[in-house]
């Protein structure tokens, strides 16, 4: 996907406040377009209702084993001290994200988008604040310099909600079922770990063959 201009590719970045590897993600995909003819689209978006839709779990959460779940943690405590990023474990978890990624559509429209969604993560994931608290979402959009009545009353707004709805049907539909996700064009990488693979690919894509049919897959 170009913008008009034709000189930059887009990168789709769909993320989940609730999720640790997309908090991680975001602090990280700007510093590797930097200088690069890339656009970064952000698109917050709920993984909850997606989760739900599964055939084979109707849970709105992963639900991993407690195997799993450690592995997740100690993996994301890696990915963080790599990065440079703080982390203190969510006494709650996984916490709502839908007031965060309503507000984020705003921020997005008034150019704060980025800012925003990065405070908002380390409310969650450095701080231990309820991001599913209005009054700590109001806290954060303050502490940007913002007015945050008037930002939550807009986010609160039918029209807001009915364009989160539509944004989690739009990522259904580009084959987005987890967080972070990055689209370039159709091509979907999904993962922190994927995040130099999208770079890499919006730059110069290769040539792959089609993939055979979906049920050669199963």
């Amino acid at each position: 996907m170009k913008e008009a201009s034709g000189n930059a590719t887009a990168i789709e970045f769909w993320y989940e406040f609730a999720s640790p590897y997309a908090y991680v993600a975001a602090s990280r995909i700007e510093g590797l377009a930097a200088g690069k003819p890339i656009r970064i689209d952000w698109r917050p978006f709920l993984l909850g209702p997606i989760f739900k839709a599964r055939p084979h779990d109707s849970s709105p959460y992963q639900n991993p084993s407690p195997a799993q779940r450690r592995y997740r943690w100690r993996d994301v405590q890696r990915l963080c001290h790599g990065a440079g990023l703080p982390l203190r474990t969510p006494s709650a978890y996984p916490r709502n994200g839908l007031i965060a990624a309503r507000v984020a559509l705003i921020a997005i429209d008034e150019g704060w988008g980025p800012d925003f969604t990065r405070a908002a993560y380390r409310a969650n994931f450095a701080e231990d604040r309820e991001i599913g608290d209005e009054a700590v979402i109001g806290a954060v959009i303050a502490e940007l310099g913002r007015d945050a009545g008037p930002v939550l009353a807009h986010a609160q707004s039918p029209a807001n909600k009915a364009r989160l709805f539509a944004q989690v049907e739009a990522a259904v539909a580009r084959g987005v079922f987890g967080a972070p996700s990055m689209l370039v064009g159709g091509e979907l990488f999904w993962g922190n770990d994927r995040l130099e693979q999208a770079i890499a690919w919006a730059l110069a894509p290769p040539h792959l063959p089609p993939l055979p049919q979906a049920g050669r897959l199963a």
